[in-house]
């Protein structure tokens, strides 16, 4: 070969390489891992695909996601170990729970919570300025939900003495929240009991038909529902208990009240799937996950289903109608 040959020959490789490279890496597939208590797919968690989507990921392309579903079987512990075997870049979760099962079985991946209660109560991070460990996400109940409830409840059904609060007395956060709520209530001059339905209810029949009949028998006057995961898949049965049972019900997620639930105050948790995309892509792209700060909720959705109150008996303030962000009629 001549020497001129060989020179152009060189040239043209090196002028290459950056651009064979940079392909390379264009085309890089991450594999995130998603760990859900749920029994298969949500709206919301189609917000954190968006979110994603949103910043250049496509699955399939860029993306490999390992989904994990524990249809509202405690399996989560098993199921999140099973996702640190297949070398996942982060895992996503949803639920307190979902969170704490992961962080039981690594301390090395880094871990985004969607959606969790208390992350600091539930020693899933140091603080929520500087989580400190491989924990991070959103936060999306604040200390001050549950006492806000009372206040509505209180608007609503000035006559209420006695709130049912529908929940599981070994979830953390659903133990602050009860708290909150005994504090609220007393202030007001009433009482609260807790009604006890597991997190993880899919093999024991008939839970919230006991509850709801408890609550029926022992004179309650206004039910709070615990906003949990699990909990959202049976709306149509709690929904049906309550009007069946005429007892006003608030709960923590706006799809309560679209299924026809009294009134829902509480986190946008669509929006905070859409955020979590953000989490996971300042991960992806080195950031150490003890130095995200966690994310509180900034704005609180109020969602008073119209239909349901006048079906109760209810006349709604026309204070609480204007403060609310919607109004189902």
């Amino acid at each position: 070969m001549r020497r001129r040959d060989f020179i152009a020959l060189v040239g043209g490789a090196v002028a290459a390489w950056p651009l064979a490279a940079s392909a390379q890496q264009a085309t890089r597939v991450y594999r995130p891992g998603f760990l859900t208590p749920t029994a298969g797919p949500t709206a919301e968690h189609m917000a954190l695909h968006a979110g994603l989507a949103d910043l250049g990921y496509r699955e399939g392309q860029s993306l490999l996601i390992e989904r994990r579903y524990s249809a509202g079987n405690d399996r989560l512990s098993a199921m999140a170990a099973e996702l640190v075997r297949a070398n996942v870049d982060v895992i996503v979760t949803e639920s307190t729970p979902a969170a704490v099962a992961a962080r039981q079985v690594t301390s090395t991946v880094p871990i985004v919570m969607a959606t969790a209660g208390d992350p600091v109560a539930t020693g899933l991070a140091v603080s929520l300025a500087r989580p400190g460990g491989n924990v991070t996400g959103n936060r999306v109940i604040t200390s001050d939900i549950a006492s806000k409830k009372v206040q509505l409840v209180h608007e609503l059904k000035p006559d209420a003495r006695r709130l049912g609060h529908v929940g599981d007395k070994d979830v953390v956060p659903d133990q602050i929240a009860f708290r909150e709520v005994q504090s609220a209530t007393e202030r007001l001059g009433m009482e609260a009991t807790f009604f006890n339905v597991p997190f993880f209810h899919a093999d024991v029949p008939d839970t919230f038909e006991r509850a709801f009949a408890a609550m029926v028998a022992t004179k309650v006057d206004v039910a709070f529902v615990a906003e949990f995961t699990t909990y959202l898949e049976d709306r149509d049965q709690i929904v049906a208990l309550a009007a069946r049972y005429r007892l006003p019900a608030v709960y923590g997620r706006r799809a309560f009240a679209e299924a026809g639930g009294l009134l829902s105050y509480g986190t946008n948790f669509t929006e905070k799937f859409r955020a979590a995309a953000s989490f996971v892509d300042k991960i992806l792209k080195g950031t150490n996950p003890a130095d995200l700060s966690i994310e509180q909720p900034t704005k609180l959705d109020l969602v008073i289903n119209l239909k349901t109150a006048k079906a109760l008996g209810l006349t709604v303030p026309p204070g609480l109608l204007i403060s609310a962000d919607e109004v189902i009629e």
